[in-house]
């Protein structure tokens, strides 16, 4: 998947294949950040950086995506959480991880921290997509989280124009982003065929969703979840009125999933607290939207990040 060169990055042989991953900072534990359904580890660039301050912060592309190697797409969140295992050790980043999940990457998070709770220090959920959510929205906007293929949402002449419209959109968002890797990132990214791959990251959503229920109780690990309430102004005109106008009842509901499984947490810990310290907790970001929400709003991630460390 290498139509443009990545401006960052080692490829990692691992067993399903080559996958390239970007490491700054030292110390840690070392934060690890999830991208989301169909995004790129750079797309982490600025939070990334920030956080490479103060610790050791890892991005990386999952297989199929970005620059590491083709796969089949979706893949099961067993392959996604065990292929980030191999990178992690194939690059030699020590355990344990605080885990930084946005969107998909969330979801994914939370697998790897139930699959493998020792090799876990922490988690920041940022907007993350929840297993419940298909049975809470409005049917029109539950529709795409049910698709299982992406030639029945978007026929070819559309994809090519949604494209189009994303990639002007996300040039506008990272426009004050150094050249030397904005260009490369919006290049791969909106690539025809990286493009038409990346889309289908998602169209396995229920089989995810299973994956997660079914791997056992949440980890006794610190766990923020940082709740994008917004709108992104950098792309409010990709939005139909309509989906503009169900968007606060989307953020109400998800908003509520995230309440309710910090709450859900254990109370106890084997883990030393203060009272300052909750093991899980929900933080309202009123000013961003669920895509750009590391884009706009890095300091609340990154605040977020710094917490979950203790």
């Amino acid at each position: 998947m290498q139509d443009v060169d990545p401006p960052l990055g080692t490829r990692y042989q691992t067993p399903d294949g080559a996958m390239l991953l970007h490491r700054s900072g030292t110390g840690g534990p070392a934060v690890v950040f999830l991208a989301g359904g169909g995004m790129f580890g750079l797309y982490y660039w600025n939070a990334h950086n920030l956080v490479a301050e103060f610790t050791t912060s890892v991005v990386y592309d999952r297989l199929g995506t970005g620059w590491s190697d083709e796969a089949d797409l979706p893949r099961s969140g067993t392959q996604v959480t065990d292929d980030l295992r191999e990178v992690l050790r194939a690059a030699g980043v020590p355990g344990p991880y605080l885990l930084v999940g946005h969107s998909l990457g969330g979801l994914y998070a939370r697998l790897y921290a139930k699959r493998f709770p020792a090799e876990v220090a922490g988690l920041v959920l940022i907007d993350p997509t929840h297993e419940d959510i298909v049975d809470r929205l409005p049917e029109d906007s539950a529709r795409w989280l049910r698709s299982t293929s992406t030639d029945d949402l978007f026929p070819a002449e559309q994809l090519d124009a949604m494209r189009a419209a994303y990639r002007t959109t996300f040039g506008r968002a990272l426009a004050d982003w150094p050249a030397e890797i904005r260009e490369p990132l919006l290049d791969q990214g909106f690539s025809p065929d990286v493009y038409r791959r990346s889309m289908r990251e998602s169209l396995n959503l229920p089989r995810v969703f299973g994956e997660v229920r079914a791997a056992g109780p949440e980890p006794d690990v610190p766990t923020i979840f940082v709740s994008a309430m917004g709108a992104d102004r950098f792309a409010e005109e990709l939005l139909p009125p309509e989906a503009r106008a169900s968007l606060a009842e989307s953020n109400r509901i998800k908003h509520q999933l995230y309440t309710d499984l910090a709450a859900a947490q254990p109370e106890t810990t084997t883990q030393p607290r203060t009272t300052t310290q909750p093991r899980a907790e929900v933080r309202r970001v009123d000013d961003a939207g669920h895509s750009g929400i590391v884009w706009l709003r890095p300091d609340a991630v990154v605040q977020a990040i710094r917490d979950a460390q203790g």
